[in-house]
């Protein structure tokens, strides 16, 4: 904690004083020889039982003028990230932004809001969330609706309460918009508050599709492509401006369908054929890198889900990372190009290359690494707290 590190587990605190009544939001923090370390956040319900949000020890007033001010200073970091090709971003990221458990997506017109902790589930937090927003965001000309999204496996892990159907706020109050198209990179893609993952896409790859067509371009990998769990096409789209063929797998026929409309939504500006296949990833690799497919690919790219949500996790995830690399390794065309990602933050980018070396070494194949890339600048890392570098992106090349 003197090092910075933000979260303390249940299993580590000595005392607990939170005095009568309800679980109290905020709590001072001391060591056990008494000496303040600040205050914290505080979820009785959950395994990470305080999280730091200052290291001086504040009333609830100061932490609601602080919590207020650092909103602030994160929307005004993120807004010249906005134009006319991107329009969508995250705006807080939670420790990144000193608001543990806050995150703040903007799509468009629409801000979705998730609370994931305890401590920051009050009327007075979400209040100025939208006090905030309003402030930034809300005009005659641009009007905006703030809706707030949970996600159901922390709730419960946290304790928190449901929330409201009905958005937090919206400028055109007999019609607030749940639905809207944004853009990211000169794309036009489609969201919905009430579908999809996270937020409802995923921000935290939009500079890594660029950066892979580029690198496409560049070594003139522009022939197939094939796209592996790609949830609403993002990768694939973003290929789909360079090379010939592309080719989308996941398992979910409802992102392939959002997939099928980003895709005609953006067709005027694609050079491919696309196609999108639902199946498992895994069952498909282990049968096309089986039969005659072999080494018919110029691009793939694996982006899957996160496969260890704990530590207990991490050594099958492990195996599941090389599993996949290693059947894509014997897709690829000698020169082409392998983009192995991982969203597993018990998984690091060690463990990730450790996984994709011995896949390379049990197919044969030689490997070399052109970049290794995180989460958009949008998602900054924080380097006392490992846990905010979750996502890791190799693009690599195979001989």
């Amino acid at each position: 904690m003197r090092t910075g590190y933000l979260w303390v587990y249940a299993s580590d605190v000595v005392a607990l004083k939170p005095g009568a009544g309800d679980a109290p939001r905020i709590l001072p923090v001391v060591d056990a020889r008494g000496i303040p370390l600040g205050t914290a956040l505080f979820s009785p319900a959950s395994q990470i039982q305080l999280r730091m949000v200052s290291r001086e020890i504040l009333t609830a007033a100061a932490w609601m003028q602080l919590f207020e001010n650092r909103l602030h200073t994160a929307i005004a970091h993120r807004k010249p990230l906005l134009g006319d090709d991107t329009n969508a971003c995250r705006l807080v990221f939670s420790e990144a932004d000193q608001l543990p458990g806050l995150v703040i997506d903007k799509y468009a017109g629409i801000l979705v809001v998730q609370l994931l902790c305890r401590g920051l589930d009050t009327p007075e937090i979400r209040d100025a969330c939208v006090r905030v927003l309003k402030a930034a965001f809300s005009s005659a000309k641009t009007p905006i609706t703030i809706w707030e999204r949970q996600d159901p496996r922390i709730r419960e892990l946290e304790g928190l309460t449901l929330p409201s159907a009905e958005p937090l706020f919206a400028t055109k109050a007999k019609s607030p918009s749940s639905t809207t198209l944004f853009r990211a990179n000169g794309l036009e893609l489609h969201f919905d508050v009430n579908a999809g993952q996270k937020t409802g896409a995923f921000l935290d790859q939009r500079q890594n599709y660029l950066a892979v067509a580029e690198w496409a371009l560049r070594k003139g990998a522009t022939g197939n492509a094939l796209d592996v769990c790609t949830y609403q096409g993002g990768f694939a789209l973003h290929l789909a401006r360079v090379c010939k063929s592309v080719t989308g797998v996941d398992a979910s026929n409802a992102s392939l369908q959002v997939a099928e409309k980003n895709l005609s939504q953006n067709r005027k500006q694609l050079i491919a054929e696309v196609e999108w296949i639902e199946a498992d990833a895994f069952q498909l690799l282990r049968d096309w890198s089986d039969a005659i497919r072999t080494q018919d690919w110029d691009v793939i790219v694996l982006d899957p889900p996160a496969f260890a949500k704990n530590k207990r996790a991490a050594e099958s995830a492990l195996r599941g990372y090389k599993e996949l690399n290693l059947r894509a390794l014997k897709m690829i065309r000698p020169g082409g190009l392998l983009v192995s990602c991982s969203c597993s933050h018990h998984v690091s980018l060690v463990d990730l290359e450790t996984a994709v070396a011995a896949a390379a070494a049990d197919c044969g194949r030689r490997v070399t690494l052109l970049e290794r890339r995180g989460a958009s600048e949008d998602h900054p890392v924080v380097f006392n707290q490992a846990e905010s570098e979750y996502l890791k992106c190799l693009i690599l090349q195979v001989y």
